[in-house]
């Protein structure tokens, strides 16, 4: 019988859009609207999903065909960003299963935090909004690092202050970032299929993935 190789994890860091919250609908209305006040068509949601975790800056490129060289590129950003603090929790909601997957690591005594890319003023109160992620240790964004991820500076600061070995720790994302900086902190990373994320075709050595929210139990909890 092949071994689990998360049976010692005693804690979970969690990516948080595409992985906790689908937070899709919120950015797809915000960017419609910043399209529509530029007399341009609205997309749907297919159009933008695999581009989510990519940033604001990709939606606008996705959105309007421009890329940074054009002058209009920040304002459009700018108008993004002001309409999704807006739209926020519109729409958002928790993936299907993560509830239930999270009641089982704390039925297990495991601890869980939040490490993403999204920006403090953003996360903080998307978090805030679901009673469920109440008992995150610790949030962290680019705002408290040197580098966002790929870089595992984000992933090694959370396990130092929670106190708890990054061996002993499993990181959990959508996204190729979330992969590689899993890895250069020497964990094992579980990716989710469902999320916004293209994944590598190959799965990678020290990688696991899950189709559902609720699979991680098979590997972590009860």
């Amino acid at each position: 019988m092949q071994e689990n190789p998360l049976n010692k994890t005693e804690l979970v860091l969690f990516d948080l859009d595409g992985t906790l919250i689908d937070t899709a609908p919120d950015f797809l209305l915000s960017l419609n609207n910043v399209l529509l006040d530029n007399n341009k068509h609205y997309l749907e949601l297919a159009d933008i999903r695999h581009h989510i975790s990519d940033g604001s800056g990709k939606l606008i490129k996705v959105g309007f065909g421009i890329n940074e060289s054009d002058s209009k590129f920040e304002t459009l950003r700018s108008d993004l960003l002001k309409q999704y603090k807006k739209n926020l929790i519109k729409s958002s909601c928790l993936f299907d299963g993560v509830k239930e997957m999270l009641k089982s690591l704390a039925d297990s005594n495991i601890s869980f935090g939040i490490v993403t890319n999204k920006p403090y003023e953003y996360a903080k109160p998307l978090i805030d909004s679901f009673n469920e992620l109440s008992s995150s240790l610790i949030l962290i964004c680019p705002d408290h690092l040197k580098s966002a991820k790929p870089s595992p500076e984000g992933i090694l600061l959370a396990c130092s202050e929670i106190g708890i070995d990054p061996m002993k720790t499993c990181y959990v994302g959508d996204h190729n970032v979330d992969i590689a900086a899993g890895n250069a902190a020497g964990m094992i990373v579980v990716s989710c299929e469902y999320g916004y994320g293209r994944l590598p075709t190959k799965i990678g050595k020290k990688e696991i993935r899950i189709d559902h929210p609720i699979e991680l139990a098979k590997y972590i909890g009860k």
